[in-house]
């Protein structure tokens, strides 16, 4: 599990195939800022842009780690493919402060920025989202994007999917990879936990009931 608080900003700077076919991955090389390493284990989670990767090889003397990421994941992701910056996270400690939101880690889909300027002091972020994810976006609710824990500001429902509309405070622009964002990027987008439970229980409870008779 994850808060959606970014811990470092790494970059992906090897990409080796791990075979032929579509069917297969990729191992990624990950270089990380001097001491990330220092209580990381072989086998811990790491999130990669808000994607839950585990680490198959460190060297802390280089200050790089391994992953491998498999043809699924690749499919459902954006920016795991080719070198270039990535937003990191530890997996959390249960002492530790719960900052964000409770984050799993798995992509729930990807969207595609439409708009991305300054507002006063902050930066107005704007995603379209695929329509499989519109009942889970929210005013005033949580999403995260590309591994960073976001408050929703507004949403806007189409025919395309659903536009959320996101404040990026100075601090998450100089923290994280968001600000080199630009329109058209795609981002990793992961729904609200809860979000998802909740949905899930109202479809199984508004299906209708069998009949029961009395004996």
């Amino acid at each position: 599990m994850f808060t959606g608080i970014i811990t470092g900003i790494g970059r992906i700077v090897v990409v080796h195939s791990l075979g032929e076919s579509s069917s297969h991955g990729k191992q990624l090389e990950i270089e990380v800022p001097p001491g990330y390493l220092d209580d990381v284990a072989l086998g811990d989670s790491v999130a990669l842009n808000g994607a839950c990767m585990t680490a198959t090889r460190i060297d802390k003397s280089s200050s790089r780690f391994t992953v491998d990421i498999s043809a699924e994941s690749l499919d459902k992701t954006t920016g795991l493919d080719s070198p270039g910056p990535v937003n990191l996270e530890k997996a959390l400690r249960a002492s530790d402060r719960l900052g964000g939101h409770v984050v799993s880690g798995h992509v729930d889909g990807v969207g595609h920025i439409t708009h991305f300027g300054p507002v006063g002091e902050s930066w107005d972020l704007r995603i379209r989202a695929p329509g499989a994810l519109s009942p889970f976006l929210a005013i005033k609710g949580s999403v995260t994007v590309n591994g960073v824990s976001l408050t929703v500001n507004t949403v806007h429902d189409g025919d395309d999917g659903t536009e959320i509309g996101i404040n990026l405070i100075p601090q998450t622009m100089q923290h994280t990879t968001l600000g080199g964002l630009a329109p058209g990027a795609g981002v990793n987008l992961e729904i609200d936990l809860f979000a998802r439970y909740l949905h899930r229980m109202i479809q199984l409870t508004s299906r209708p009931q069998p009949a029961t008779f009395a004996g």
